[in-house]
Parts: structure tokens; sequence; C-alpha cells
């Protein structure tokens, strides 16, 4: 596999980041194999700022995260159950620390020379709710909150029940993505009923901007109940279309067994 360097510590880069510092490396598929092969991204991200979190490690792959980075604990933590496995390497655990190490050092030494030159954010951030799986009520699900047009990545995710705070939502998982922007995800756990009503609050701490977005049941699909119920129906207007048909024979039969 290719090995491509992201983008240096230049210049045009620092004036673009205020209190940020993107420390990303791409590895795409060799010239050799993109004949045969569908070429493939997977970007390491690290960004350092003086807002929460102070210093932060994303990994995707075609623009999907799969892990972040407890530095606490000095392991990846996984996006999906299903990326668990995959969240085992270690060998690079000390490179990861001298990033962070680094990307701080970066802040405190060109951070103060840049203050009050750019904007301390850019834009709005916009939010979609939606069910990790198709909507079928009384099955246990989870709701996603995604983030998008996020920069710089400071934010609180909170849920909300008919207007009731919930608890239980995951750590809020943050990304880098293409223009110098970050994505966002929080999940949480529930069982859909018919009056649900959800909302998904955004605030973005470096200026105060709240963003909400709803969900309410939509198109969902036929219950297993109601699948059984509805098989029970069908089954029995069947037999009982075949009793009323034998009912109707042996009548019309009568009158010409008379004769």
């Amino acid at each position: 596999m290719g090995h491509e360097q992201g983008p240096g510590p230049a210049l045009p880069l620092l004036l673009l980041l205020h209190l940020l510092w993107l420390l990303p490396h791409s590895w795409t598929a060799s010239q050799g194999w993109r004949d045969e092969l569908q070429n493939h991204t997977f970007q390491h991200t690290m960004y350092c700022q003086d807002g929460d979190p102070s210093v932060s490690l994303s990994e995707t792959y075609d623009g999907d995260q799969l892990f972040s980075f407890d530095f606490t604990q000095g392991i990846r933590v996984p996006r999906l159950p299903e990326f668990a496995n995959w969240a085992q390497q270690s060998g690079d655990i000390s490179a990861i620390f001298f990033d962070k190490k680094f990307c701080q050092d970066m802040i405190q030494k060109i951070g103060p020379k840049l203050d009050g030159q750019i904007p301390v954010s850019r834009g709005f951030p916009i939010l979609e709710v939606f069910t990790l799986e198709p909507l079928e009520f009384g099955k246990p699900n989870t709701l996603v909150c995604y983030v998008s047009n996020l920069f710089p990545p400071t934010l609180t995710v909170t849920w909300q029940h008919r207007s009731a705070p919930v608890e239980g939502a995951t750590p809020t998982f943050v990304s880098a993505v293409d223009g110098l922007t970050f994505q966002a995800f929080s999940y949480l756990n529930f069982t859909p009923e018919p009056s649900d009503l959800y909302s998904c609050i955004v605030t973005h701490e470096i200026d105060g901007y709240t963003a909400i977005d709803y969900w309410v049941p939509r198109n969902a699909l036929p219950s297993d109940l109601l699948e059984n119920v509805l098989c029970g129906v069908a089954f029995g207007l069947g037999v009982l279309g075949v009793i009323v048909g034998l009912v109707l024979i042996i009548c019309f039969r009568k009158p010409c067994s008379a004769d």
C-alpha cells in the first residue's frame, strides 16, 4: 500500500486554524493496484484547541469514522460495536502521544500570534436525526444525531423525549472531513413507540449557537405481533370461506336429490 503524507505545518494552514492544529495522514491504494481495485482512503487526524476537547484523534475510512482515541487510557474507542475487533492495534501508541505533544506545543507557540486575525467559528452546525435500523414499533433501535458543518469542534449534545431530558446517550464522536470542517455523531438506544417525539440539541460552545432537530415515527415496518394477527385473520377468513362454500354446495344439491 502506498503512503501519502498529509499537509504539514505550513503557514497557509496555520492561518486557517486559530488555536487548532491538524495532523492528517492518509493511506491510499498504490498506482499498481488501482487498475484492479477501487481506491480507498484511511485518514488519521489529530487536532488540539483551547476548547473542550483540548486534544482528540479520529480515524476514518472513506470518510466514515472508525475510531476515536481515549488519551486517559491510551486506547482506541470504536464508534460502532462492529469496529471493536479492529480497535486493538497498539503498536503506534507512542507515536500518537508524540503527535499530541507536538500539537499542543504548536498551539502554545503559534496560537497567540494568530489571535484576532481569523474568525473564532465558521458557519453553524447542521443536524439530522434518524434511526440506525429500519423503524419497527416495539423493537429496540438506535437514534443517530448527525452534526455537520462543525468548526471548531467544540459542542455539547443532549437528547430530550417529549421535552424531558434523556440519559444514556453514547459519548459524542467527532471526526475531521474535507474542507477543514468536522462532523459529529451521538447515539441513543431506545424502543420506538407510535407517540414518540425525540429531539437532539446541539450547542456550539465557541459562540453559544444552539441547533435542534426532531424525530417522530414515520414509515414504520409492521411489527411481528401485527404480522401474526394479520396472518391469523387471513387464515380465519380463508377457513370461513371454505365452510361457506361447502354449505352452499350442499344446499344447492339437496333439491336435485329430492327429484
